[in-house]
This record gives structure tokens, C-alpha cells and sequence, in this order.
């Protein structure tokens, strides 16, 4: 499993509430590589929940937008958008029981469009939470114009 370099670190305005490593409120998630998937891990709290010691649905789905965001931004060489995004919740995820895992891999992609699959899974290994996403990808010129520098492992 290789650790991501964060691209972005540095870059003014640079705020993610997901991974930026100095948002007050954020998450400062860290991401990994590992196969043909890429992964965080994160540990939640009561700050986080919906129903008592239950991880808001909101949450879920932002960490899952953020693992598939990195999943182009790695394993593509590039950025993107998110287009479309289809959760499903099969499983509570507890806001008391430790970390978990957020995890994504390519399905396929056609030209610019990029097709994700991604997963949470609790403490246990089980998956709660599934979601496949759709990213529109910009053009390895376009990225380049925007200063997108290439994603490196460390």
C-alpha cells in the first residue's frame, strides 16, 4: 500500500473539506493505493452522526465522492467532476465503533467519462454503504491548463 502525495497542499484558496490537511472543520483524510483501488480510513464521531451513534447518510456520501475523486485523480492522471452518483445504504455505520474504510476503483472509462465503484466498510470488514459514480474527466491538456501537476505516491 503506497501513500498519495496531496497535489494541492500548498496551492492557495485550497480548502477541501475532505482532504485538505489545514480546514479547521475538515477531515484530513489521506489517501492510499493499493491495487487497483484507492482507500482512506477515517474515524468518526458523535460530531457526525444523524440518529444517535449513526453516521449522517450526507457523510457517507461525501466520503465516497471524495475516494472516487481521487481514483481520477491518480489512477487517470487528471481531474474531474463528479456527474452523477448513486448511493446505497445497506448497513447503519456506527459513529462509536471505530474507523473505516472508504474505498474505490475504475469500472471502466469511455473517452472523457469514468465509471467508479465505491464502498464503506466498518470495523469489521463488512460493507455498509455502496456507490457507483459517474466523473466527467478533463482532458489531460485541459488539466494541465488548470495546473494540475500529475499524482504521485510518495
Amino acid at each position: 500500500m503506497n501513500k498519495i502525495k496531496n497535489l494541492w497542499t500548498g496551492t492557495p484558496g485550497y480548502n477541501c473539506i475532505a482532504c485538505s490537511p489545514n480546514n479547521p472543520i475538515g477531515f484530513h483524510l489521506d489517501f492510499y493505493e493499493e491495487g487497483d483501488y484507492i482507500l482512506t480510513r477515517w474515524d468518526p464521531t458523535q460530531n457526525h452522526q444523524s440518529w444517535i451513534n449513526t453516521l449522517h447518510g450526507g457523510v457517507q456520501s461525501l466520503l465516497i465522492d471524495e475516494v472516487a475523486g481521487w481514483v481520477v485523480t491518480r489512477k487517470l492522471q487528471t481531474t474531474g467532476v463528479t456527474s452523477k452518483m448513486e448511493i446505497k445504504y445497506i448497513k447503519p455505520v456506527k459513529t462509536n465503533e471505530g474507523e473505516i474504510l472508504v474505498r474505490a476503483k475504475l469500472n471502466k472509462q469511455m473517452r472523457n467519462i469514468a465509471y467508479i465503484d465505491a464502498e464503506l466498510l466498518n470495523k469489521e470488514g463488512e460493507v455498509c454503504t455502496q456507490g457507483t459514480l459517474i466523473y466527467f474527466c478533463a482532458s489531460p491538456e485541459m488539466a494541465a491548463k488548470e495546473g494540475f501537476p500529475g499524482c504521485e505516491i510518495e
